[in-house]
């Protein structure tokens, strides 16, 4: 008498397992991806920026072309903007490694 309860009990168990089980599996094919931790340029600045230079700050390979280097800038003039509480220095310090890789430097280096 208690075997045909106790049967309807497990399988009733097994199929609530079963439906959290493919929840917890949808909600996790659903996240978003974990972005890859990127080592940054952890160096200090030369007195006039090489395109070396250049693309570490950016992120990019000295080679980008010109869409992949606005953007890269675009990126990390985001991150860095003055307004959203950056640095002037690092805004300058962006814009003139974008220049050095469009080729639109002038023999200046930054305005700091």
């Amino acid at each position: 008498m208690a075997t045909p309860f106790l049967a309807g009990l497990a399988i009733a168990a097994a199929a609530l397992a079963g439906k959290y089980g493919v929840q917890a599996w949808q909600s996790f094919k659903a996240r978003p991806p974990k972005p890859r931790i990127r080592k940054f340029y952890d160096g200090g600045f030369q007195p006039k920026m090489t395109r070396r230079e250049a693309a570490l700050i950016l992120g990019i390979r000295e080679n980008a072309g010109a869409e992949k280097v606005k953007e890269a800038h675009r990126r990390v003039m985001v991150a860095n903007h003055p307004d959203a509480g950056g640095s002037h220095y690092l805004a300058s310090k962006i814009n003139e490694a974008k220049d050095v890789m469009l080729g639109k430097t002038k023999d200046g280096g930054s305005a700091f």
